[in-house]
């Protein structure tokens, strides 16, 4: 369960984590600068388990991987949108970022709001409002690679077993 953090359309990955930023490897450097220029307070509020809420086409732009980085450092319980730029969907899945397209949630939900989501399920509680939404759960395989906080780290934990 946590606070929604709400943002409009078109979120793009400049948004997320600015590309002054891009010489930066370490993923707690990087929260300290997710999203500070759309809500340069944003780093400094955003708490473990809060969630982000985006609109239409959340992280179009560049492919780079620091901004799903970004986000799962800040302590992401995960991100619902109204949709999502294909290649930061799929690298949110691969560094274990959970991503939920959900339309109804993420135009329900409201800045502030609590918020409780099932990762198994895909269930979407907006406990302020008192409404449910149902995105559609993660496959065996992708719920799996999320367990093991990312592609990366189930492999290495596949190869050794």
């Amino acid at each position: 369960m946590g606070k929604a953090y709400k943002f409009g359309d078109h979120i793009n990955t400049d948004l997320i984590i600015p590309a002054r930023y891009l010489n930066v490897s370490d993923p707690q450097a990087l929260a300290a600068h997710c999203m500070e220029d759309a809500d340069a307070t944003f780093a400094g509020r955003f708490k473990p388990g809060d969630v982000l809420v985006g609109g239409e086409d959340f992280g179009c732009g560049s492919s780079r991987e620091h901004a799903p980085i970004a986000i799962r450092a800040c302590g992401a319980s995960c991100v619902i949108a109204a949709s999502y730029a294909r290649i930061f969907f799929r690298n949110s899945i691969n560094i274990g970022l959970p991503i939920f397209a959900c339309r109804e949630a993420a135009e329900a939900i409201a800045d502030g709001d609590e918020v409780e989501v099932d990762l198994q399920s895909g269930l979407i509680r907006d406990l302020t409002s008192g409404r449910a939404f149902q995105a559609e759960p993660f496959s065996p395989y992708v719920d799996k690679i999320i367990r093991s906080g990312g592609l990366m780290n189930l492999i290495r934990r596949e190869k050794h077993e």
